[in-house]
């Protein structure tokens, strides 16, 4: 007859089950020096102008890194666009930041101070150039804005750059054959509408709330710049990193056009810097990618941004935190 095994007591069963937590516990403590540290501390995001879509983008952003990295706190820092933007960074102003890559190519290229330092962490969405006129404005290209008063964004701004391009492109000098007004799109839409400019360029994603608003109260026009493109890129880098692009006509449903715009586009990239911790700048990234279907409800820009074309940061080297990320989610 088998014998049967003993009965194990329900005191005998409950402290072998404390032996076991307290073994658990002694084997967390020495683990825990080696698990990575909880991220804390404060980081700057150099956006853009507060009508913008980067900063709108930063402050979506803003919040999915809060439930992400709630040790960390996030200050947002408007700025006139991707050069100053770039110019922070170098200067150690900011953490984070949004610059285009035709900006970041001159940057590098110009030799400025901290351009060595300068990693990207993922390329963004696409911004389309916009060259918006009243409706009844007689522009149809940019040659015609000779002797024209035009806004040509602030010169910290990557549409200052953008714009004095095709100004060139569409032999005008942008100096003497208009009348260059520098502002950014925080007061374009105002100027154009009292009539105190008669057109402005403004480089962004689509649509860009402010340019929506202005043809929603203001009849205007967007003006095509396709036959500008060839002779653009022609002009080697950076000007290799724009593309043609077109914008659907219903982009701003108000707009007065027929039909959908050729233009050109450029892409945003996210950057940092080198030295930026390796730990921080991976879970960045991270947020940035998960966080695109929530943003993209409310900035349509940001639906655009791809896992798989996101590690392609042309001109800049990926940041080794970046690059582990993309690491980890390869399938």
């Amino acid at each position: 007859m088998p014998s049967v095994p003993p009965r194990v007591s329900r005191r005998h069963a409950l402290r072998a089950l404390v032996a076991v937590l307290a073994a658990l516990g002694v084997l967390l403590w020495w683990l825990k020096p080696f698990a990575e540290p909880e991220l804390g501390g404060e980081l700057t995001f150099s956006t853009g102008v507060r009508t913008g879509v980067y900063h709108r983008y930063g402050q979506l952003l803003e919040q999915e890194l809060g439930r992400d990295m709630p040790g960390v706190r996030v200050r947002l820092a408007p700025s006139e666009g991707s050069q100053q933007n770039l110019q922070r960074l170098a200067a150690g102003e900011a953490d984070f930041t949004v610059a285009t890559a035709d900006a970041v190519a001159k940057y590098r290229l110009d030799g400025k101070p901290g351009a060595g330092q300068l990693r990207g962490l993922a390329r963004l969405y696409d911004d389309y150039v916009q060259l918006v006129v009243p409706a009844g404005s007689p522009v149809q290209s940019a040659r015609d804005l000779r002797g024209k008063r035009v806004a040509i964004g602030q010169p910290g701004s990557g549409v200052r750059l953008v714009s004095e391009r095709l100004l060139t492109a569409a032999k005008l000098d942008p100096a003497r054959d208009i009348t260059p007004v520098s502002i950014g799109i925080d007061t374009m839409p105002a100027e154009l509408e009292a009539g105190r400019i008669d057109a402005f360029f403004w480089s962004g994603g689509l649509p860009t709330s402010a340019v929506r608003e202005l043809s929603e109260r203001f009849d205007i026009r967007l003006v095509q710049l396709g036959d500008l493109v060839e002779q653009l890129q022609g002009g080697g880098s950076p000007a290799r990193y724009y593309r043609a692009a077109v914008m659907p006509q219903d982009a701003y449903k108000r707009a007065r056009n027929t039909s959908a715009v050729a233009t050109l586009a450029v892409p945003n990239l996210l950057v940092t810097t080198a030295g930026t911790d390796a730990g921080l700048t991976e879970q960045f990234t991270r947020t940035v990618i998960h966080s695109r279907d929530d943003i993209g409800h409310q900035v349509h820009a940001a639906q655009l941004v791809d896992l798989r074309t996101a590690i392609y940061t042309d001109p800049l080297d990926l940041h080794e935190g970046a690059g582990r990320y993309y690491r980890s989610v390869k399938p």
